[in-house]
């Protein structure tokens, strides 16, 4: 009996997590390359937290942490292309879904890879 509830909740747990992580339809991933080419005429947000941002940033990017993204959505504009990135890409896909679901933003990109892939200038 036991070794059942184990297993089930093993499931259960590994069913939450892929939903979790699944990315969306509406988020696109984009190679470093392609990022680069528009993210200056976007909305440029850095979701990794406050200490990984002063580490190093891309040059523009404001911090918006996913931590405080609930409490911050209102800081973001709808109407204009979000650019995200994360450290490698996790973060991203919990950003862009609650992004959606506060603010109906409807185009979202994030660096496929994340910023620990990102070869381009950086701001320290």
């Amino acid at each position: 009996m036991e070794l059942w509830l184990l297993i089930t909740l093993t499931v259960v747990l590994i069913i939450f997590i892929v939903i979790r992580l699944k990315k969306p339809k509406y988020l696109r991933s984009l190679e470093q390359e392609e990022f680069k080419q528009d993210y200056r005429k976007a909305q440029l947000i850095d979701v990794r937290e406050e200490r990984e941002f002063k580490t190093g940033h891309m040059l523009g990017a404001r911090n918006i942490p996913l931590s405080q993204m609930r409490q911050r959505a209102g800081e973001i504009r709808p109407d204009k292309p979000v650019y995200i990135y994360c450290q490698n890409g996790t973060r991203c896909v919990q950003v862009a879904k609650l992004l959606r679901k506060k603010r109906g933003v409807e185009d979202v990109v994030m660096l496929k890879g994340g910023f620990r892939k990102w070869s381009g200038k950086i701001k320290k």
